[in-house]
């Protein structure tokens, strides 16, 4: 039933595609066969997978930094009182800055390679993070850890036992909404300032009116994120089994 869903989904965008591109022309939107024809000649090409792989490392090297960091800080602020006293006025005073503008910053201090774009999408992505599990934390029962501290659990016991688990699915909830986010600011930061990744081979394309590679890099990119999405829901379901059981 739900691959039925999900295959009515496709067909509704695919028609929906379609319509646009007899109504505004080939030239300006491809149709879906045209375009995906492209998209599976391209991927014999290694020109075209450097890309997809430049772009992929990036991704997953900024969603670990942005996990190492925001989920640590997120149950830290959810369990301590003292650290959220001033750790979560800072983060909602800095959450609603748009941080691809910091993006210039990042080139002025790290350079114009992969770290600056890496910084930028693990900033956003790790405030998502930080958010989601903060609120996860602040909502757990105090009757557990007050049980586990009636059992003689150590702190650490307590951490390992309560609020990791029960905090592991705000973590996903927070890398499915981050994913989408991490694949909008990879195309920002790759228009520009680069020579590598599909961000960069869209705009490219768009600047020599290749509307065709142009698609092809956008089919890429939404690809990309889409099995970016799927692959935090597998992980859901490996770590997160008892939420799944009927």
């Amino acid at each position: 039933m739900l691959v039925l869903r999900y295959l009515s989904a496709s067909v509704v965008l695919l028609f929906l595609w379609e319509a646009g591109s007899l109504f505004l022309g080939p030239e300006i939107l491809p149709s879906p066969s045209s375009a995906g024809l492209s998209f599976i000649l391209s991927l014999g090409s290694p020109d075209f997978l450097g890309h997809i792989g430049i772009s992929l490392m990036r991704l997953i090297a900024a969603l670990t930094l942005a996990v190492a960091t925001g989920f640590p800080l997120g149950l830290w602020f959810g369990h301590c009182k003292k650290a959220d006293w001033l750790g979560a006025p800072l983060t909602f005073i800095t959450l609603p800055l748009p941080k691809i503008v910091l993006l210039p910053v990042f080139f002025t201090i790290l350079g114009l390679g992969d770290s600056s774009r890496i910084l930028l999408i693990a900033l956003t992505t790790g405030y998502q993070v930080l958010v989601i599990v903060r609120e996860s934390a602040l909502q757990i029962d105090p009757a557990y850890e007050l049980a586990l501290r009636s059992m003689g659990a150590t702190r650490w016991e307590r951490i390992l036992h309560a609020y990791l688990p029960a905090a592991m699915p705000a973590l996903f909830t927070a890398l499915k909404i981050s994913s989408g986010t991490a694949v909008a600011v990879l195309f920002l930061a790759e228009s520009f300032a680069t020579d590598a990744g599909l961000g960069w081979l869209i705009m490219d394309a768009w600047g020599m009116g290749d509307i065709e590679r142009m698609f092809v890099g956008i089919l890429g990119m939404s690809i990309l994120g889409v099995v970016l999405y799927g692959a935090v829901g597998l992980a859901e379901r490996c770590v997160c089994a008892w939420m799944h059981r009927a």
